[in-house]
């Protein structure tokens, strides 16, 4: 088994969960990024120094917020780290970062995270093919934990903010109105339709819009 650090990148079954021996530091540092700074890089000096994290042991914990998602291949922080240090996003970015870590366990089961650790266990000597009695299931249990111990699963999803428009206006395209009106001496009907092309305004209040339709309605359908 190959080993960096004390985190799991060797090609066996192992590698397949990813672990810290010393799962503690997972939530350290992950209580730490919530009130520092955001680095251009997140490196081993960062680590030790702006975290407070200094030491071996620690060391590991960058591979780990890269296999999470928190970090880039390069240790930029990601979207993803930036959305955890928003307090109101933080659950739903570490249900993410969940997911991405463990995406081997979520593919044989897509609510392990609402496993005990007993079936946690189960599921992790199901996929890894390790010994029952074998140290590194303990360990991956436990760092398994220390991410989800943030997540929240039944908060929103995730997603890129919505750019808001450069101009002041919204241009709103509207389906053809269909409209009757009885066709002199013929006893058929007329079949008139036109497009509705509104400018509407850049706001927030939904009052304005309700204002806009009820005088379309009462003025021209």
């Amino acid at each position: 088994m190959s080993r960096q650090g004390s985190l799991v990148v060797a090609d066996d079954a192992s590698s397949k969960v990813p672990y810290l021996q010393a799962y503690g530091n997972i939530k350290k540092a992950l209580e730490r990024i919530a009130k520092a700074t955001v680095p251009p890089k997140f490196t081993q000096d960062f680590l030790a120094t702006t975290l407070d994290m200094p030491g071996g042991g620690a060391r590991p914990v960058i591979k780990f917020l890269k296999r999470a998602g928190f970090l880039s291949s390069d240790g930029t922080p990601s979207d993803l780290y930036k959305q955890f240090r928003n307090p109101s996003l933080r659950g739903a970015a570490s249900a993410q970062a969940l997911r991405n870590a463990y995406s081997e366990l979520y593919v044989a089961n897509e609510y392990i995270h609402d496993a005990s650790d007993k079936d946690l266990k189960g599921l992790i000597l199901q996929v890894t093919g390790l010994e029952e009695d074998s140290k590194l299931v303990p360990a991956m249990v436990q760092s398994f934990n220390a991410l989800k111990d943030y997540a929240d699963f039944a908060g929103e999803t995730v997603l890129p903010p919505i750019p808001r428009p450069d101009s002041e206006e919204v241009v709103g395209d509207y389906e053809a109105i269909e409209t009757r009106a009885p066709l002199a001496g013929a006893g058929a009907s007329l079949r008139l339709g036109y497009t509705i092309n509104l400018n509407l305004p850049a706001t927030n209040d939904i009052s304005v819009f309700h204002a806009i339709f009820k005088s379309l309605r009462e003025n021209l359908l």
